[in-house]
């Protein structure tokens, strides 16, 4: 079989753990799909293939209202990748390209702006400008049916340049009109607060069983006071914690939802509502809770690998689709995981900048490393703070994870277990193993994902 029909085979069965990986269009209707979608299997002679939505989007395909493939999870594949496109995928989806254009991803990434285009054209099926696009419209949809913003402040808020370019794209990708779109999620009854200051309700998609009872543990046990705060009993726990954005601050909420993705469900969503000061920050703030939470993953693939190994087989039997947490800000986590949670909330309450409007428990942001490192300039704090903050050690959405492995290696006083804890947080690497500790070859590319495992039974700290 070609891969090609391999992933007609995967259509034609609704296999759900290929959603995202790539997308469907059937030339007959002008329609792309999810592999999942529960529509009639259209005939193998009239079905295209494309690794990416922009790319359906960009050969005149619409998006199928049924199984909406412009709100699945982001491929694990590119978030995993530490190659330029994956750098630039992680990048795109933090909102570089809206916020500072094809040229400044380009410079993020040292590489020319054709150089970009080139290689993301390659290999996704579109270039920046048309993935940002895709990002775009899906950011308008949620807007659309999910609050009562008038269209105009949508289209400011998901990040086009006017109206007009609003209203085409909508069109081009959903073949109705934004307030079409918008009269079809009254019709469903869908919520719609009617004020932005409700903050934005969202369904954060995963594919796959997701273990968030030991997600949230891990969140409830380092919470900084200030920062973060976790409210309610295991299985309805909500986890709240305030941001730091480009355009302003925010306050996200997320609500832990026990045993998703099992029986005869093969996917499902943690809830989160998003209160921010800029609209503008809407995708931003999205694709850092997706990081903090490990929303992109391919449990199916991570399981597959480690179930294999003797060690792990039964502990992965044990807790199918377990997850590896990032970052909402990568420079926090490494903070944090040098001093601890104590010291890092004594930080907070020196140096972090107060919310005009605090809420409830959360009334600060976590200082930046600028700050700290004019505060706190001696010892190794202050030496990883001025790398930090001089970019000498990157550790965003877009770093080169190598050299940001030999970057924490030159900071002085930086030990070698705290490095590698850093690079599994903050840039979300699945394969890092501490020094001293036995973990085979065999275990990777997910050595990560192994050694949470092994805390989860129990025989790690």
């Amino acid at each position: 079989m070609t891969d090609e029909d391999s992933r007609y085979e995967a259509v034609r069965s609704r296999d759900a753990r290929f959603d995202g990986v790539f997308f469907f269009a059937v030339e007959t209707t002008g329609i792309y799909c999810r592999p999942s979608c529960p529509a009639v299997t259209a005939k193998r002679a009239h079905v295209r293939f494309f690794p990416t939505a922009a790319a359906a989007q960009g050969a005149g395909f619409r998006a199928c209202r049924r199984c909406r493939p412009d709100a699945v999870p982001g491929s694990a594949e590119w978030n995993v990748r530490a190659d330029a496109v994956g750098r630039a995928m992680r990048l795109i989806a933090d909102g570089v390209v809206d916020r500072e254009g094809v040229a400044g991803l380009a410079a993020r990434l040292g590489y020319s702006a054709r150089q970009v285009q080139r290689q993301l054209t390659a290999e996704l099926g579109a270039g920046p400008v048309a993935l940002a696009r895709a990002q775009r419209a899906h950011t308008a949809r949620v807007l659309l049916q999910t609050t009562g913003l008038p269209v105009t402040e949508v289209a400011w808020a998901a990040g086009f340049a006017s109206v007009r370019q609003f209203n085409d794209t909508v069109r081009a990708v959903y073949a109705t009109t934004p307030t079409g779109l918008r009269a079809t999620a009254s019709r469903r009854g869908r919520p719609r607060p009617g004020t932005p200051t409700a903050g934005v309700p969202l369904r954060l998609a995963h594919r796959g069983p997701y273990q968030a009872s030991l997600v949230f543990d891990l969140l409830e046990r380092e919470a900084v006071p200030g920062v973060e705060v976790m409210t309610g009993t295991p299985g309805a726990r909500t986890y709240r914690r305030t941001l730091r954005l480009p355009y302003g601050t925010g306050i996200a909420a997320v609500e832990e939802r026990p045993h998703t993705g099992t029986g005869a469900r093969p996917g499902g969503w943690l809830d989160a509502r998003v209160h921010l000061t800029d609209l503008r920050d809407l995708t931003t703030a999205v694709q850092r809770l997706r990081r903090l939470f490990d929303l992109d993953a391919d449990p199916y693939a991570v399981d597959e690998r480690l179930g294999a190994d003797a060690r792990l087989a039964p502990l992965v039997a044990a807790r199918p689709g377990l997850r590896s947490p990032g970052a909402a800000d990568p420079d926090e986590v490494a903070v944090r995981a040098l001093v601890g949670r104590d010291t890092a909330a004594e930080l907070v309450r020196r140096y972090g900048k107060r919310l005009d409007a605090p809420c409830g428990g959360l009334t600060h942001l976590f200082p930046e490393s600028a700050v700290l490192a004019g505060a706190e300039p001696d010892g190794t704090l202050g030496a990883l703070t001025a790398a930090l903050a001089d970019g000498a050690v990157r550790l965003g959405p877009g770093a080169d994870r190598d050299a940001a492995r030999d970057a924490l290696a030159a900071v002085p006083g930086l030990d070698d277990r705290t490095a590698a804890e850093i690079r599994t947080r903050a840039l979300g690497d699945p394969d890092v193993a501490p020094p001293g500790l036995d973990a085979p070859d065999s275990w990777r590319p997910w050595r990560s994902y192994a050694l949470n495992h092994l805390r989860a039974a129990g025989e790690l700290e």
